[in-house]
């Protein structure tokens, strides 16, 4: 395929705002999770809250579509430069000729589930102030980042659960490739919200404690929240040592409802996928960010998967241990981790992992490593077997 150059990203998670608190987050093995301080939500757990949303401001004149979601988007587009990006990018292409594709599994459904709670008792009315169309519709988030951006070109959520921001690479590539737009803003954004929380906790998949994965006695994810974004552009705007797009695979295993089919033959047909895509041979491949949620089952067939397509030697870890699992932001939020291993020569431990299951095939790293890396993958799969793996290289 084409490859196509991410030529300025921007991210928000519970490290702490703009990529450089990342970056020395990973360096210093340094974990954004907490105890579970998410008002009004009782559940023992670790989550990954980015601070002061509860009072952050939207843009002036979108005020519908303030919700807890675009807040962090908001966040997010303040940070790195990134406005300064997009106004250069609008001047180069022109704002209809700009992709907007984004991903979020929850969206703005805080703010529903805030409005249900405060019915009208006499007719079961919602508040006059809940806009669903601009909070908790699922485009909620693209409409508000192209408005507030001025982008007027092909826009659309996706939303296939933890691979909603990895998928919007390959739709992106999609619609470049044909003819739609000149250039795409990718990414995601996803809130912490009572559904999330209470429902992964009814599934008896949060753990109590900062979530471990590939360890032996994994207990469970820690969610998180976060919001991550990207411009792609051609490679005629590649600069030496810009991080590219190589590769994307996607799969759609169907096994069940939220449990990877046993094999893990989604996961590697995603991974193959990818591979052939990128032209390149599984050896070529230097270091692995593992979809890794710390839960029993799919850290075992991610493992079967990884072993599978890409043997026991290639290092790989989950930064699920820094941010949490960030569900519809996981993709783009490891994604742009990756780039920042490209860039950084860094091989992330898997934070938390005291032990790793013996049972695994995979070479899980459970410290930092420095390394010469010229291309990596980032592995995210999705309720019900939505799949999709994305490779990374370096312009040299």
């Amino acid at each position: 395929m084409t490859p196509l150059v991410l030529t300025r990203c921007t991210a928000v998670n519970a490290l702490g705002c703009g990529m450089e608190a990342t970056r020395e987050a990973l360096a210093a093995q340094r974990s954004g999770l907490r105890p579970n301080d998410f008002h009004p939500v009782e559940v023992e757990a670790y989550i990954g809250r980015v601070d002061g949303l509860e009072t952050f401001p939207v843009a002036e004149g979108l005020a519908d579509y303030d919700c807890r979601n675009n807040r962090l988007a908001e966040l997010c587009l303040q940070q790195d430069d990134f406005e300064s990006a997009v106004v250069s990018l609008r001047e180069r292409y022109a704002p209809e000729r700009i992709g907007v594709f984004l991903g979020t599994s929850t969206s703005g459904i805080l703010e529903t589930e805030l409005a249900y709670a405060h019915l009208d008792a006499f007719d079961g009315r919602l508040p006059d102030d809940f806009h669903y169309r601009e909070r908790h519709n699922f485009y909620s988030v693209a409409d508000y980042v192209r408005r507030r951006l001025g982008l007027t070109g092909p826009a659309e959520v996706i939303s296939t659960a933890c691979s909603s921001s990895a998928k919007v690479f390959a739709t992106a590539h999609r619609f470049i490739q044909a003819g739609f737009c000149d250039a795409a803003l990718v990414g995601g954004v996803d809130s912490l919200c009572l559904t999330t929380l209470y429902g992964f906790n009814a599934l008896e998949l949060v753990s109590p404690e900062p979530c471990r994965p590939a360890d032996a006695n994994r207990r469970g994810l820690s969610l998180g929240e976060a919001a991550g974004l990207a411009i792609l552009e051609t490679p005629d705007r590649a600069r030496e040592g810009d991080v590219v797009l190589l590769g994307y695979g996607e799969s759609s295993d169907a096994h069940h409802m939220s449990t990877p089919h046993p094999e893990g033959r989604g996961a590697a047909q995603a991974m193959s996928a990818a591979l052939g895509r990128a032209g390149i041979e599984p050896p070529a491949v230097d270091y692995i960010n593992l979809h890794g949620t710390a839960t029993p089952i799919n850290d075992r067939t991610e493992d079967i998967a990884v072993a599978g397509v890409f043997g026991t030697e290639v290092p790989c870890s989950s930064t699920k241990g820094w941010t949490g699992h960030t569900l519809g932001a996981a993709g783009i939020t490891e994604a742009l981790i990756t780039a920042l291993c490209l860039q950084d020569g860094l091989i992330p431990a898997s934070l938390n992992t005291r032990e790793v299951d013996p049972e695994f095939r995979s070479h899980v790293v459970t410290d930092n490593e420095l390394a010469a890396l010229r291309v990596v993958a980032s592995n995210s799969f999705g309720f019900g077997g939505s799949n999709c793996c994305l490779i990374f290289g370096r312009r040299m």
